[in-house]
């Protein structure tokens, strides 16, 4: 089956063409991140904008690299939620009327259950079960998964992602959106000899805390600020690497918990923040020491992309699930709402 994967559930339009048998074939990624890092984040209506411009001409991209017409797809696969209702509107409309157009069935996708699949992409993928911590700009969040739509949700952030934490950070730091990548670049010039607060690992329990490292954070900055109101590069390292040291801690902690808490010992990462250097080697360092594995997705697929939507739309599709009715995305949509599928 070759499925044609679109992506738009926020500020990155990502198609792929993914075929069950072969694997995937192609897939591009039209990234906003400048049109954005004026505001300092994403700013919805211009999101979706760039979705209309941008999808179309994606897709054709895609196929012309595969060596693929519209005629040679058996299915498109979407992302129908969670996300900016504009920007998902836009992927999910022109992806069911191409399916019409075309005489094939689509199905949307949930956009962290394609976070969850995206390590299944690479060469040696994890078998099931394992212990998914999926941590990105809008979700931080530790799943057991069973299967494909077996999911229990073990513990969430209570307020902010982490992601947004880092956001948020930087921005105080006065460094450009998005934030996790300008942080990480910064922390590797400084020393991480601030004390932040490791949210929520001295009692029981699998949940996160981030809000209170954003105020750590900003008392921080401005108890160091010079006469003139300004921070130095060097404190600004500092801080930064403080910073990251104690959200990585943290989600290290938490995932060592879970693993020990569930007997599994397969641990996988997923989403942007999955793509820190720092946590990788934190996460490599603690699943050596409780002789268990962890697998997560090359650098690309970590961020928002139409391969995982395309890997997950096919599973479901290859299980006979298809859309039925009118169009319908979702801003909001629990994991475990999701149907199983059965092996």
């Amino acid at each position: 089956m070759l499925v044609l994967g679109v992506e738009s559930s926020c500020d990155e339009t990502g198609i792929a063409l993914y075929d069950s048998e072969m694997g995937l074939l192609s897939h591009a990624l039209y990234s906003q991140v400048e049109v954005h890092a004026d505001y300092g984040g994403v700013v919805p209506e211009l999101a979706s904008r760039d979705h209309i411009r941008k999808t179309l001409p994606l897709i054709l991209e895609v196929l012309d690299k595969a060596g693929k017409t519209r005629k040679d797809l058996d299915a498109i696969a979407y992302t129908a939620g969670p996300g900016l209702v504009g920007a998902l509107m836009v992927g999910a409309a022109i992806a069911r009327a191409l399916a019409i157009a075309l005489n094939i069935p689509s199905i949307g996708v949930h956009h962290m259950e394609g976070h969850l699949l995206a390590p299944m992409l690479e060469s040696s993928p994890p078998e099931f079960p394992f212990i998914a911590l999926l941590v990105s700009g809008g979700h931080t969040q530790l799943v057991r998964v069973e299967g494909l739509g077996q999911y229990t949700l073990l513990g969430e952030s209570l307020d902010d992602a982490a992601g947004e934490a880092f956001d948020k950070a930087a921005k105080m730091l006065g460094l450009d959106y998005p934030g996790g990548p300008r942080i990480a670049k910064l922390a590797e010039r400084g020393s991480a000899r601030f004390s932040f607060p490791r949210p929520m690992t001295d009692r029981p329990g699998l949940d996160f805390s981030f809000s209170g490292l954003k105020t750590f954070t900003l008392n921080t900055v401005m108890e160091h600020k010079d006469e003139n109101g300004q921070l130095s590069e060097a404190v600004a390292a500092d801080i930064a690497a403080s910073f990251q040291a104690a959200v990585v801690d943290t989600l290290m902690i938490k995932c060592r918990r879970a693993l020990r808490e569930t007997g599994l010992k397969r641990l996988i990462i997923a989403g942007g923040v999955s793509a820190n250097t720092e946590l990788r080697q934190a996460l490599e360092a603690m699943v050596l020491k409780e002789k268990s594995n962890v697998y997560y997705a090359r650098p690309e697929f970590c961020t928002d992309n139409g391969a995982m939507i395309a890997y997950a739309g096919c599973q479901r599709l290859l299980a006979g699930q298809f859309d039925e009715g009118g169009l319908q995305v979702r801003a909001r949509w629990p994991m475990d709402e999701l149907s199983p599928v059965a092996e």
